[in-house]
């Protein structure tokens, strides 16, 4: 018969040693002894006031440990870092066997605003003084996470208003087939399901008519324009991201080329990444020597952006939408996209017939003749004209040629309504004063922009894979902007004290 070891169930005391629980070079040492040695916590303490009355209070530098801890293990919610600060023994080390209540740990969240960023400040410092910021290069990107916020009460105000009017007048409906209905029998479940669909829909409409009451005026953008509100969480946005439209935020990160340290994280409930760009620049400002560059997407490209960079002498490598199109080594990207399922669709489809080119036109500059596919001459319809701000010279064919011309379906787009073809040859001259997107184009483009925009990539992405992928940051859970902002923070702040104990104090 087979024989096993004996297995103890009954009650048997464990020692257990708090000061050897928390092993040197693990993130966990690193947070508690950056917490309590190396920060300043003075604004947080400044917030009890139970010096002479009320209970002693939990310390701002345990809970900000315990929840730190928990972000790193993927744990967001406040029930989960409770019952994990009673049944883990890192957790109750962290915490002193405190065990505080899951209501304390969410207003502590809540409330953490100004001071957390202080906390960031202060981490940035550190890491600056172990050698783990190099100031050569600094990454931007952003990553969009949904948000506590229900994407179906997303709308304007017009949109909310014939919401409302549609439910009152639903409403109104079944109440009168109601009242025409009464003499008959009907089933009391069906009555009752009836009552409660009422009651449904003239609650969402009150909710409805109550938010337009208090927001009298539509969400604008920076240009002016009128941007969805929404009725859960007015400060997130509708985006479109690789995964469909989600509601939410975007968390923007500025990250050092050197160690991947986070320099700047804001939480924006915007999904242009245009109006965050300088925002998130001055977070960092001091950071940014002669030497340094600036990197960001095509996201982020505009020439107001680039103006006020160059205002402000920093430099910056932004890429644009045509980027990788002028790029010859994405010459033959198209090969490799995701060709069409056979299975799922065999037909070959009708193809559109090619209309001819100004490639198929020849055209002599020194003669100023152009000659069309068809043999026949076109004459010159202008010299200096000026398109886009580039040079360029128009012929013109003449009817009594394009009328009758047997090729003319291949020539016009609309030959039954258009009279004659007209081609367009570009001379090369400029016309325009040269722009701050045309010098980045030329940079970015050069050999030397290349390569060192190509560093980019390996700089900021692996730490948006560290926070979402590691952290298991997949959504925002709390609402409005100040609050989303906190939460983003102490992501990147997690990640930074990362950094320390793997690259500062490890060392």
């Amino acid at each position: 018969m087979a024989r096993y070891k004996k297995m103890e169930t009954g009650a048997k005391f464990l020692p257990v040693d708090f000061s050897r629980q928390l092993l040197p070079g693990s993130f966990e040492h690193a947070l508690d002894y950056v917490i309590d040695e190396e920060l300043d916590l003075s604004a947080l303490d400044e917030r009890i006031r139970n010096d002479e009355t009320g209970a002693p209070a939990y310390s701002p530098a345990m809970l900000l440990k315990v929840i730190l801890f928990a972000y790193s293990r993927g744990i967001v919610g406040s029930r989960p870092i409770e019952r994990a600060c009673r049944e883990n023994v890192t957790f109750i080390v962290l915490s002193g066997d405190c065990a505080p209540h899951f209501t304390t740990i969410a207003g502590f969240i809540r409330s953490l605003g100004a001071e957390i960023a202080d906390v960031f400040t202060q981490v940035l410092f550190l890491c600056d003084a172990q050698g783990l910021i190099g100031r050569e290069m600094f990454a931007i990107d952003g990553v969009k996470l949904p948000g506590n916020a229900s994407k179906r009460k997303s709308g304007t105000r017009a949109e909310f208003h014939r919401q409302a009017a549609k439910l009152e007048a639903e409403v109104k409906k079944m109440l009168e087939r109601h009242r025409e209905a009464d003499d008959q029998p009907v089933e009391p479940s069906l009555g009752q399901k009836e009552a409660k669909r009422i009651e449904r829909f003239a609650k969402e409409a009150a909710q409805l008519r109550r938010w337009l009451k208090d927001n009298p005026e539509d969400r604008r953008g920076s240009k002016g324009s009128v941007r969805k509100s929404n009725r859960t969480d007015n400060e997130s946005a509708k985006m479109a991201t690789g995964k469909g439209v989600i509601q939410g935020y975007t968390g923007v990160a500025a990250v050092d080329g050197h160690c991947q340290i986070i320099v700047e994280a804001q939480a924006h409930g915007s999904g242009s990444e245009q109006d965050v760009l300088i925002p998130v620049v001055e977070g960092f400002r001091d950071l940014i020597e002669n030497e340094s560059v600036v990197c960001a997407d095509a996201g982020y490209h505009s020439e107001e952006n680039l103006k006020k960079l160059a205002e402000r002498r920093i430099d910056a490598l932004i890429a644009d939408n045509g980027m990788r199109g002028r790029d010859p080594r994405f010459a033959e990207q198209a090969r490799h996209k995701a060709k069409p399922d056979p299975l799922w669709d065999k037909s070959a489809g009708e193809k559109k017939a090619r209309l001819f080119t100004p490639r198929d036109f020849h055209h002599d500059e020194e003669s100023q003749v152009c000659i069309c596919p068809a043999g026949e001459f076109l004459y010159q319809n202008g010299r200096a004209i000026v398109i886009q701000g580039r040079g360029a010279v128009k012929f013109t064919g003449a009817k009594r040629v394009c009328g009758p011309c047997p090729i003319r379906e291949q020539c016009l787009r609309h030959p039954e309504r258009t009279p004659v073809r007209q081609v367009v040859f570009f001379t090369g001259r400029n016309h325009r004063a040269e722009t701050h997107s045309d010098r980045m184009k030329r940079r970015i483009d050069s050999e030397a922009g290349r390569a060192r925009y190509g560093d980019r990539l390996a700089v900021v992405e692996p730490v948006f894979g560290n926070i979402r992928h590691n952290k298991r940051l997949d959504r925002f859970t709390l609402r409005g902007r100040r609050k989303v902002d906190t939460q983003w923070k102490m992501y990147c702040l997690v990640h930074n004290i990362e950094k320390l104990a793997h690259y500062g104090y490890a060392q």
